[in-house]
């Protein structure tokens, strides 16, 4: 997994938005589609919010999309499996990039057909642990016209990038405001943050 770090690191330094593909490997997406396919057919899942808890606030025109929280407390082996590769990739990023990572929060992400995510920043403005996003996608066979693409601006340049399954996208939550386009089909991924 080293080489898979690297390149998602050191496309971050290159150009602040760090990508990468198989950051999953098949076997592991597979079972995290069925495990959040489960969690929304037993309708587990809630509209997401945006803020944090004490000015969280829904509001469909601005997102859309429905969330489940990840928790090693749920004991389900394939979100560990997850864990475990989190913590490799934090203890690697740690390490070679001297970030004082602490710990992460993670949580399941499904567009609806027609759902999307208006743009914004991820770092809150009365909290400042949230220091790098980032988003690992399940989706298989993905092509263009899907959209759901992840709008980056930076620098005067829109990069769009499509949500294809295994990819993992990295970067500072306090500097780069994103969007989530109008999804034509169903999209998932875990989404979540790198915190001190």
């Amino acid at each position: 997994m080293q080489e898979i770090f690297d390149v998602l690191i050191n496309s971050f330094i290159e150009t602040k938005i760090g990508i990468t593909s198989n950051f999953l490997s098949k076997q592991l997406s597979a079972h995290l589609v069925n495990n959040l396919n489960t969690l929304y057919d037993n309708k587990h899942m809630q509209a997401a919010g945006t803020g944090n808890d004490s000015i969280a606030v829904q509001n469909k025109l601005v997102r859309s999309d429905v969330i489940y929280w990840l928790d090693r407390k749920h004991e389900d082996q394939y979100e560990n499996a997850f864990f475990d590769l989190m913590d490799s990739f934090v203890e690697y990023l740690n390490s070679s990039c001297y970030t004082g990572i602490t710990g992460y929060e993670f949580h399941y992400a499904l567009y609806e057909t027609g759902s999307f995510y208006k743009k914004h920043l991820d770092q809150f403005r009365n909290n400042e642990s949230r220091q790098y996003s980032m988003i690992i996608y399940l989706n298989e066979n993905w092509i263009e016209g899907d959209g759901g693409q992840l709008s980056i601006s930076h620098d005067g340049i829109e990069y769009k990038i499509d949500p294809t399954g295994g990819k993992s996208v990295f970067f500072k939550s306090s500097e780069l405001e994103h969007e989530v386009l109008v999804t034509n089909k169903p999209r998932m991924s875990i989404t979540g943050w790198l915190k001190r």
